[in-house]
């Protein structure tokens, strides 16, 4: 099998553009499992599907045709780039994302991306679900009120509306589902190397992942 490197963490955390970064340093593939289940979200909202549907979700999540290229995200041949990063998406997504059937449909999907010469894979259980196995694994975490308003700065940057207060309450909300839900809730991985990066930049924050990378997989250096 491929090396793996797994990076898991609430909505915010970083953990995105850590694993984008990281997988360029490396030369290595990256999956963003997340764009996985906001690409369901926006498809059932297309078809007509309730989100509480587990059944026509799950036939829906294996019918699905994806794309991740040169930073775009294609469903199905259409451009779904922009759509998919909504908060109403990302809302979606954490619903079905709670669903068993769901997460069964996509999970042999993501495990085939683990591919030569290696897989950088982010979600929210990247490590504990998906790649147990994975050689190396992270944990990025960050206050609400940052991941707030890290997200705030992303809308605004892309010209959508958004209001701070609500976009911190809609992250607790999001925090508690995704850590209470009954399958694979979200959480630290055992021997994960946990990073609260409330108060660190970008920078920073890589700089602690690469240490941890190359301390177990020295030949990457």
């Amino acid at each position: 099998m491929a090396p793996i490197i797994t990076i898991d963490g609430p909505s915010g955390s970083g953990k995105g553009t850590i694993a984008s970064r990281l997988a360029g340093i490396l030369g290595w593939r990256c999956l963003d499992s997340g764009a996985l289940y906001r690409l369901l979200g926006y498809a059932a909202g297309q078809a007509g599907i309730s989100l509480d549907n587990a059944d026509e979700l799950a036939r829906l999540a294996l019918d699905m045709r994806i794309e991740f290229r040169d930073g775009q995200v294609l469903l199905d041949g259409e451009d779904v780039t922009l759509a998919i990063r909504s908060e109403q998406a990302g809302n979606a997504a954490s619903k079905v994302a709670a669903l068993p059937e769901v997460r069964a449909a996509l999970l042999a999907w993501q495990r085939a991306c683990a591919v030569e010469p290696g897989l950088v894979a982010d979600g929210r259980d990247m490590g504990s679900v998906v790649f147990p196995g994975a050689d190396v694994k992270i944990f990025l975490d960050a206050s609400a009120e940052e991941r707030a308003q890290r997200r705030y700065k992303q809308l605004i940057e892309k010209g959508l509306s958004a209001n701070l207060q609500s976009l911190v309450a809609e992250i607790r909300e999001r925090d508690d589902r995704d850590r209470n839900r009954s399958v694979a809730p979200l959480m630290a991985p055992e021997g994960a190397l946990i990073v609260d990066s409330t108060a660190l930049s970008i920078d920073e924050v890589l700089e602690r992942v690469l240490d941890r990378v190359y301390q177990i997989l020295p030949e990457l250096k």
